[in-house]
């Protein structure tokens, strides 16, 4: 079981997305389990203060460090990792997700602790005696880290067995194998003259699963260079001369005659 305590100042934002669809599926067949704590209950002066101005002087306030050793302290366990949010951390991704989640897929436990940063972060002494992992979602700057977490959260989760109806769901999403998901289609075959790809409807798995490689190939190619040139380097295979073949291009609507909209 995947058990996680996040230190935050606004656990509502924790606790009302992670108990909707997904998530809360997941926490009531005993999957994952979310608790969010309001870390001022860990301030024991008149105000509760969890900041203080800057020694040295400079802009904003940060986060002190007596309230988050204590909870922390009273939280951790044997087996915990303490992950705190920031713009300073580890880019989080899938191949990170994975990590994470890597102990309860195995059919082991997990126990994080989130430190959910604010302001203009936490003092350096807790990160140094504390923190085994920091983590950011990205290069840019949100209202508080809590907005994070819940992002990081969610990412693990739906790894974890049972957590989704199929369990090829995610094996299956953009990232699980290093390229974005090919373009996909529903009923009806035929919508405003716009036809799903005749591959869908051929009843040919192999020339489906086809398809998808290669417009999920430029798809990544298009929007994401980095992660396609990733994946050419781990598969030169694919490009070599006898997997060269023509590709079914993506239907192009623009100046195209509708079809019947009742074509099937």
């Amino acid at each position: 079981m995947l058990q996680i305590d996040v230190l935050t100042l606004f656990p509502e934002l924790i606790t009302t997305p992670l108990s909707q669809s997904i998530m809360g599926r997941a926490a009531d067949k005993g999957i994952v389990e979310v608790r969010a704590h309001q870390l001022r209950d860990w301030a024991h002066d008149k105000h509760h203060r969890t900041d203080d101005y800057l020694c040295g002087g400079g802009q904003g306030m940060l986060m002190k460090c007596e309230p988050l050793f204590e909870a922390i302290e009273e939280l951790r366990r044997d087996n915990t990792k303490v992950i705190l949010m920031t713009p300073q951390g580890r880019v989080f991704s899938q191949p990170v997700a994975r990590e994470l989640a890597a102990p309860c897929v195995d059919g082991g436990d997990a126990h994080y602790i989130f430190v959910c940063g604010h302001y203009e972060g936490v003092d350096q002494r807790v990160i140094d005696t504390l923190v085994d992992m920091e983590l950011s979602i990205g290069d840019y700057i949100l209202t508080n880290g809590a907005i994070a977490a819940v992002v990081v959260i969610d990412a693990i989760a739906r790894l974890l067995p049972g957590a989704l109806g199929d369990a090829r769901s995610s094996e299956e999403e953009s990232f699980s194998d290093g390229l974005l998901e090919a373009p996909a289609y529903t009923k009806p075959n035929v919508f405003r003259g716009m036809p799903v790809p005749e591959v869908f409807l051929s009843g040919n798995h192999k020339a489906i699963a086809e398809w998808k490689l290669e417009h999920a190939l430029e798809r990544t190619r298009t929007n994401r260079p980095d992660l396609y040139e990733a994946w050419a380097a781990a598969h030169p295979e694919h490009f070599s001369p006898k997997k060269k073949k023509k590709r079914t291009p993506l239907t192009h609507y623009k100046n195209r005659k509708p079809l019947d909209e009742g074509a099937e």
